[in-house]
């Protein structure tokens, strides 16, 4: 059965008939003019939900905001640690990122180190979403790469538990081993089964869960222990790489890493479609965000709210102020409106 056979079978992504409730507001001249509808959830090490808005059962895509759990495997295996990977190759598994050098040249390395390269890639090409390096290659008569894809860091993971294992060369089929391995990582880690899958754009099966699952597998994160199990060794070492590289796990000027600058060992992560997940160490909380409508200026209001909420994120700091309440204006440069969190997400 193949994973649209399996959605005709289970309710869709946070389908009309979930109850999603307004998490963002736009506003011009002074009223309201549209609105952003969706879930939030918040859940404790217990795997509680200790808060939420919306509907904590909403089934979703958690697309890239899932990362760290599909980086479980490749620790837990010794793969990671048999390719002599650091925090900056785990942090750069984790990513979405932006197709600069800082991201490409290491990721080159890292495939380099262990006989692999571009063609051993499953994740198709993508222009590099960082300008300069986007322009250089268009002067430079150059053809997009699939190291440049934003989840080629991931890609790279992959590749790595593949050479471990011994698999074939289509390590991103579902039925692979490699996608196997991450699919039992991952109903373990959000504590249900995975109802459905859906193909990425990087080409890999994303699984599908409820909001509760995702905040709950993001709260395990939280709350695992240097000293404890093999999984909570792996979680340790992905959120502390996270947090320690921001720079690398998305790029300059992006949402994940200014937020996680502005916080004190808070790992956070975006994903396609209008979803944000947290990891709160020190809190020991989990947090996901779904915007029904995929918009991503309302997923990034929605998680510096709820950071600031949590007493993780200065309201004040240029990288909240930046995404919570930015000002709209038009183009002779007047404010003429504003994105906002709705009441109920501030509390």
């Amino acid at each position: 059965m193949d994973g649209t056979e399996q959605l005709h079978e289970a309710q869709s992504p946070a389908s009309p008939a979930s109850q999603d409730a307004v998490l963002v507001e736009v506003t011009r001249g002074g009223r309201v003019e549209s609105v952003h509808r969706g879930h939030a959830v918040v859940c404790d090490a217990s795997g509680r939900v200790v808060w939420s808005l919306g509907d904590p059962g909403a089934v979703i895509y958690p697309r890239s905001s899932c990362k760290m759990i599909q980086a479980l495997p490749l620790i837990e295996s010794g793969a990671a640690d048999a390719a002599g990977l650091g925090p900056q190759e785990l942090a750069l598994a984790c990513a979405s990122h932006q197709g600069a050098a800082i991201h490409s040249d290491p990721i080159s390395r890292w495939l380099a180190a262990q006989g692999l390269s571009d063609e051993d890639y499953r994740c198709g090409p993508e222009t590099p979403r960082d300008i300069p390096t986007r322009d250089a290659l268009i002067r430079a008569h150059g053809a997009a790469r699939q190291i440049h894809n934003n989840c080629s860091g991931k890609h790279a993971g992959f590749l790595t538990l593949n050479r471990h294992i011994g698999g074939g060369p289509d390590y991103e089929a579902p039925d692979h081993p490699v996608q196997q391995a991450i699919r039992q990582a991952f109903e373990e880690v959000t504590g249900e089964p995975s109802p459905f899958y859906g193909i990425d754009g990087c080409a890999a099966p994303n699984f599908a869960t409820t909001m509760t699952g995702l905040a709950r597998a993001m709260a395990r994160f939280a709350a695992a222990r240097p000293e404890g199990s093999t999984r909570e060794k792996a979680m340790v070492r992905l959120r502390e790489a996270m947090a320690a590289h921001p720079e690398l796990v998305a790029g300059e000027g992006r949402a994940c890493t200014e937020l996680m600058r502005a916080m004190d060992g808070v790992a956070i992560k975006t994903g396609a479609e209008g979803v944000f997940t947290a990891i709160l160490p020190g809190q020991q909380l989990g947090v996901a965000v779904k915007i029904t409508d995929g918009t991503t200026r309302a997923s990034e209001c929605a998680i510096a709210a709820i950071l600031v909420r949590l007493g993780v994120l200065d309201p004040a700091a240029p990288a909240a102020v930046k995404r919570m309440t930015p000002v709209l204006t038009n183009r002779r440069g007047m404010e003429v409106g504003a994105i906002r969190p709705a009441a109920a997400l501030l509390g």
